[in-house]
């Protein structure tokens, strides 16, 4: 059977993040994606016009019809934004039996607050616990845990201090860093450096939510975390290569970048 994964996230309008950038990066490497919408929002290349939060009902009825009938291989999760909604999911992915790629969004690509103040104790008490691999940028670590990421020397500590909220492997971002794009994966006794070469290309929007559903299309295809990791790290490499200009702002990344090469 195919391998499934389920992304719980927002829905970006503009289809560059969100769920429209998760279901088209599980395609692009073969996993038939699913999907919990639990924000829609009216956004487009500029920046984020509005949000409106579903219900926490509206929620779990989403993910019971497709975990319950279909089954999952792993789960991502992106935007949330309230308490309620961290916890209602960290509930649901933590009586299931499959890897989850935790993406603990904080603020948009333009800047845009995605996450509200209040459900910060919930992202750390409830979700990063049950989080197989937590995906946070340097932004998001800084709002977690209060560490601030000013040079490669910085990311162990900032690791250390996300593993300390309980996932099993943390990913910390590097993105925003001067030189190479570096990332460090470590459960805090075995480390990954991931380095890829920096493209000058504005085009990034989507590239958060991109490279977490493709760590969950890797998990969801048997691969244990260090390989999916490397996997997603080369695919959102490259989808930032060929990121293209659509409006009049930020770009999104290119999904479908190796049907076209």
């Amino acid at each position: 059977m195919i391998p499934r994964a389920l992304t719980v996230a927002g829905s970006d309008s503009g289809g560059g993040a969100g769920i429209q950038a998760d279901l088209k990066t599980m395609l692009a490497l073969g996993v038939h994606g699913m999907s919990v919408i639990t924000v829609v929002t009216a956004q487009n290349t500029l920046g984020v016009r509005g949000a409106w939060e579903l219900p926490a009902e509206a929620v779990r009825a989403q993910y019971r019809a497709v975990v319950d009938d279909i089954g999952v291989q792993a789960v991502k999760t992106g935007m949330l934004s309230s308490a309620e909604l961290v916890e209602t999911v960290a509930e649901l992915i933590s009586g299931t039996q499959a890897p989850a790629v935790v993406d603990p969004v904080g603020v948009s690509k333009h800047g845009d607050p995605l996450l509200a103040a209040s459900a910060l104790d919930s992202v750390r008490t409830k979700l990063l616990p049950a989080a197989t691999v937590a995906t946070p940028n340097l932004d998001e670590v800084t709002q977690l845990t209060g560490v601030r990421v000013e040079s490669e020397g910085d990311l162990r500590r900032a690791a250390a201090a996300v593993l300390a909220y309980g996932p099993r492997w943390v990913l910390i971002k590097g993105g925003h860093l001067a030189g190479d794009a570096v990332d460090l994966l470590t459960d805090g006794s075995e480390e990954h450096w991931l380095r890829a070469p920096r493209h000058g290309n504005r085009h990034t929007h989507g590239t958060g939510c991109t490279l977490a559903s493709a760590v969950a299309s890797g998990l969801a295809k048997g691969l244990p975390v260090p390989e999916a990791v490397a996997e997603a790290k080369e695919y959102v490499t490259g989808a930032i290569a060929a990121g293209f200009p659509l409006g009049a702002g930020i770009g999104p990344v290119d999904h479908g970048w190796r049907f076209r090469n």
